[in-house]
């Protein structure tokens, strides 16, 4: 039995037309398909009142965001490259490559190809997510993918140095100042100066997310994200004050951002309640988080672990922190999530910028059939066979010809047949049009 200590506003008036935007969207991607790069061109003095010579930056462009870091900036930003470098290259290990005899001289295997060309969005709106960077382009590089290419919108009249200087120190090949819909065009389009990708990755808003959306097919994608969304999940070994950390740390990301507390301790929800008032008073962000908390922010009081797995599962969000007596209950029974933080020694925040993991994760209940990005993404596994037994042949050709026939397809039958009168001597009949 649940029971609501705080519930979301069901009347919030922070709503998206959502008519409006996949509209505007395929109007700028017509744009561009018609225009190329003049269209690219016109967006963006029209959107971010941004007009450079060229949208593409020269190595002195980027030595001259460098030059704006501290030692210690520069520091940071490479200790976090490192860790995300390092588990994008231990997953790696894991996909093997795989080849085996399945029947005398038949070999069925895969390789995995990393994709050639692909574009990185990192979003710069309400704040610089500089660990975007970090996200997608080490990714990719880490997979093997040739050509890397990353956009971001200018940031009050230019380029932001710490996200220009963590593109570079990931590896881009070609760092464009471009922002929103048209940088998804001109990455997935093409334009006469922007040599298109295969694939678009990152994270942005919903003007991007509906970019990528209609782009989908022509080129791949990650995944198409919404709010960003936390989920802790906490009982009575866990206290009020780093429980309304967690979830205020998270709802500060935009005024539609979800953050709820699920626990089976009422005092636990009550005090954070106190915290998050107190939190609220202070922050330097609570002018966002505020309106986040107020209208999608929830306290849900559950019966027990049992209860609190179930609700989780229901929620499916793409953050779900655990502060409880066995969070290892957790980790072996909750399957949908994004991504897991266990313990209170580690939080959401250290997965979205330094950890290692990706932060680039499923939302609006994507995790039910999906991950989040990661160097998997950006290969494709494909299959390959090989015979090299004749007898083989023939036996495999004499059963696909049945099933072929078995479903009308002639022309199917007779690959196999040729075969089987080759290597077998049999004289298998012609399929005669009646």
């Amino acid at each position: 039995m649940l029971k609501y200590i705080k519930q979301s506003n069901p009347k919030s008036t922070i709503t998206e037309d959502k008519q409006s935007i996949e509209k505007t969207v395929s109007s700028i991607l017509k744009d561009i398909r018609e225009n190329g790069h003049k269209a690219v061109e016109n967006y963006s003095k029209k959107f971010d009142k941004w007009q450079p010579k060229t949208f593409k930056l020269s190595k002195k462009d980027i030595e001259n965001s460098i030059s704006q870091l501290s030692d210690g900036d520069i520091d940071d930003i490479e200790f976090a490259q490192k860790q995300i470098r390092n588990f994008a290259e231990k997953q790696l290990e894991t996909m093997k490559e795989l080849e085996v005899e399945t029947l005398p001289g038949v070999f069925l295997g895969h390789k995995h190809i990393p994709i050639e060309n692909v574009g990185c969005y990192i979003p710069g709106g309400r704040y610089p997510m500089v660990a975007s960077a970090h996200m997608s382009i080490i990714t990719a590089k880490v997979a093997g993918v040739k050509r890397v290419i990353a956009c971001a919108p200018p940031y009050n009249g230019g380029a932001h140095p710490a996200t220009i200087s963590a593109m570079h120190f990931a590896g881009a090949d070609e760092i464009y100042l471009i922002g929103g819909i048209q940088a998804i065009g001109a990455m997935g389009i093409g334009t006469e100066k922007i040599k298109p990708v295969n694939m678009i990755v990152g994270p942005g808003n919903s003007y991007v997310a509906e970019a990528k959306k209609q782009m989908f097919g022509e080129v791949g994608i990650d995944l198409i994200a919404g709010p960003t969304e936390t989920l802790v999940i906490a009982d009575d070994t866990s206290d009020g004050e780093i429980c309304a950390t967690d979830l205020l740390g998270q709802a500060e990301h935009g005024p539609t951002s979800p953050a709820v507390l699920i626990t089976d301790s009422e005092k636990l929800a009550k005090d954070t309640l106190i915290e998050i008032k107190r939190l609220l008073e202070i922050l330097p962000t609570a002018g966002i988080t505020k309106v986040s908390w107020e209208n999608f922010g929830e306290i849900i009081l559950c019966k027990d672990k049992e209860d609190m797995l179930n609700e989780a599962n229901r929620l499916a969000y793409e953050h779900v922190q655990v502060m409880t007596k066995d969070p290892s209950f957790f980790l072996d029974n909750l399957k949908n999530y994004g991504s897991l933080f266990l313990g209170e020694e580690t939080n959401v925040a250290y997965g979205d910028k330094i950890i290692g993991t990706n932060h680039t994760l499923p939302t609006k209940k994507a995790s039910r059939y999906t991950g989040g990005l990661w160097v998997g993404k950006f290969l494709k596994t494909c299959t390959y066979q090989r015979i090299e037994n004749t007898e083989t042949s023939s036996q495999i050709g004499e059963i696909c010809s049945r099933l072929a026939l078995l479903e009308g397809f002639a022309g199917h039958a007779e690959q196999a047949n040729i075969r089987v009168r080759r290597y077998s001597g049999k004289n298998v009949p012609y399929p005669i049009k009646k």
